[in-house]
């Protein structure tokens, strides 16, 4: 089977939203390919990638790969993506070069190489994701590992805001807390939180691509009996009180349903939030504080800001 491989060039800054339009455009496959990634910081103690070649990234921004059936619908969806993308410029999303490249590719030349970007990576003090397809041997015994087979829709867990939303679990996290993930996407900070020890965890996602991949990792990790994946918008309809709300997700929907976590969250409950770039951090930080929570930490990496609030 043939496919046509659609290569944007863009910004550290698009790359999720534009991952996402490109999947709702019924993408079979996304390939990010970040230079960061080979002069990532994970901090002290914490882990590598391994095997990455500089002559498979881009000098400069990020190339995003998507691939998508050639069929006699190719050429209308190749137009609507690029419109939909460029539609992100009304948000204020710097889109780079934004340049788009097209060829046919064969199946077998796309399916697996994807792989050789997801090595084994030590992402806080005592969490560490490995791919499925990855042989890996924990360094210490109270290590955590959690394992994913991410496909080819979704991310690999290893992205700074994972990261930082996964090291804000650890240490803001209580055992037995009750806790919602929304935009849960692969599933991973849901099995984090029950591998650190909540109570029960309520996966949300609206794409139920999301919550199949989710489910799909969640039993893989054998955390069935704590995390719940449903289909949900945001967390419309959620009435139960919990202790912890964690969204890594971008920061104008963050603002949009900060009242909606107000009303879920317990007293002193932690909001944890992440997708959140620097110029952005001040209108989250203001519609926490316009909604009953204060700020309680501020953590960076690279680009991104996670920012952990606290129900007043």
């Amino acid at each position: 089977m043939k496919w046509s491989e659609f290569s944007i060039h863009t910004t550290q800054e698009a790359v999720e939203p534009v991952c996402n339009i490109l999947h709702e455009a019924g993408a079979s496959g996304v390939v990010i390919e970040d230079p960061q990634d080979l002069v990532k910081e994970w901090g002290v103690n914490l882990g590598e990638i391994y095997q990455l070649s500089p002559d498979d990234y881009p000098e400069e921004g990020v190339i995003v790969k998507a691939y998508f059936p050639v069929n006699s619908f190719l050429a209308e969806t190749i137009e609507e993506t690029k419109e939909a993308i460029n539609g992100l410029l009304l948000y204020d999303i710097d889109l780079g070069f934004n340049k788009v490249v097209l060829h046919e590719v064969e199946e077998e030349d796309w399916a697996t190489a994807w792989k050789k970007y997801y090595k084994p990576v030590k992402v806080s003090n005592s969490i560490t994701i490995i791919p499925t397809w990855e042989e890996y041997t924990p360094v210490r015994e109270d290590e955590c590992i959690i394992e994913l087979d991410p496909g080819m829709a979704f991310g690999t867990g290893t992205h700074p805001t994972t990261v930082l939303c996964i090291q804000a679990l650890e240490k803001w996290m209580k055992k037995r807390d009750t806790v919602i993930d929304v935009g849960t996407g692969s599933g991973v900070l849901s099995i984090a939180a029950a591998k650190l020890g909540a109570k029960s965890v309520l996966a949300l996602d609206l794409d139920d691509v999301a919550v199949k991949s989710a489910q799909t990792n969640v039993e893989l990790n054998q955390v069935e009996h704590i995390v719940s994946v449903k289909q949900n918008n945001l967390i419309e309809g959620i009435h139960e009180s919990k202790d912890v709300i964690v969204a890594n997700i971008l920061a104008e929907i963050i603002v949009r349903f900060v009242e909606d976590a107000a009303k879920v969250l317990k007293q002193d409950g932690i909001f944890i939030t992440s997708g959140i770039i620097q110029r952005k951090k001040q209108e989250v930080k203001d519609a926490l504080l316009a909604h009953q929570f204060t700020i309680e930490e501020i953590i960076e990496m690279e680009d991104w800001v996670a920012i952990i609030a606290k129900k007043a």
